[in-house]
């Protein structure tokens, strides 16, 4: 349709239109779609991350406001590096606190599934080995320093270490570049919806940034294998395909020690 429309003497500035256009959906409608994703891996993935931005935000103003001295980037010349350092070690101590608080309830940990039964979707489940305590040797520097030899923690607080550290570190970083747009338009703000704070997309900045590193993150390092996703999989495949699998499978299990004679011959 784009290409039928095409007019004479207007091409630059369709193409110009036609370049925005799709710079916008890639900014705005995927990285929501990225959002939604996160939110059925359990909304911990989702409140955690936005409330370590929003900490951020908040105590590197307030490290900024008492202690800055040193300016951070010409873009944005109010951030100063004892902001952007105290809000770095304020937001990993409240990220470790959230996640403790939160893995601890289902409706927090679960991940959002249909039930076919009740044609309702559903988070009740066990939650996984993540959202458990454990305990951890403490190492032995630290040991001598605190007096303890173990601590109890969930597996999740040490992944919202590194969630903490991209909101600290590299999330502000989303903001700079928004800055960076404005004053190429000579704006200061994309909208003047939220009085003394700009438009949505002025408090979104970061957060869009965090919802693609967090996908990326489950996908590489959390998301495992899903035996009821393996299953539906196994029976798209041919008769012939499914008795490999599953004599490969038996042999496997049994050569495991997992099936026995007796098991088999039942």
């Amino acid at each position: 349709m784009f290409v039928l429309s095409l007019v004479k003497k207007h091409y630059r500035l369709q193409f110009y239109m036609f370049g925005w256009t799709h710079v916008t959906l890639l900014i705005v409608v995927t990285q929501s779609h990225l959002v939604i994703h996160n939110l059925f891996e359990g909304m911990i993935w989702f409140i955690v991350p936005i409330s370590c931005v929003i900490c951020n935000d908040i105590m590197a103003y307030m490290f900024g406001f008492f202690f800055g001295r040193t300016p951070l980037i010409k873009l944005s010349p109010k951030k100063t590096w004892e902001g952007f350092i105290g809000g770095f070690f304020a937001t990993v101590v409240f990220g470790l606190l959230l996640s403790y608080v939160m893995s601890g309830y289902r409706c927090f940990v679960c991940p959002v599934e249909y039930n076919n039964d009740t044609n309702s979707f559903t988070v009740d489940c066990e939650p996984s080995d993540l959202f458990r305590l454990q305990e951890y040797n403490i190492p032995g520097l630290i040991q001598s320093v605190i007096g303890w030899k173990t601590v109890q923690m969930y597996p999740f607080q040490i992944h919202s270490i590194a969630l903490s550290t991209f909101a600290s570190l590299i999330g502000p970083f989303g903001g700079f570049f928004a800055s960076g747009f404005k004053r190429a338009f000579k704006i200061k703000d994309f909208a003047n919806t939220i009085p003394g704070h700009g438009g949505i997309m002025d408090r979104f900045d970061c957060q869009y940034l965090m919802a693609t590193f967090v996908n990326v993150y489950i996908a590489s390092f959390i998301r495992g294998p899903n035996p009821s996703k393996l299953m539906q999989q196994f029976l798209t495949l041919r008769p012939d395909q499914q008795l490999h699998i599953f004599n490969t499978l038996k042999s496997h299990l049994t050569d495991q020690g997992m099936l026995t004679a007796a098991t088999e011959d039942e």
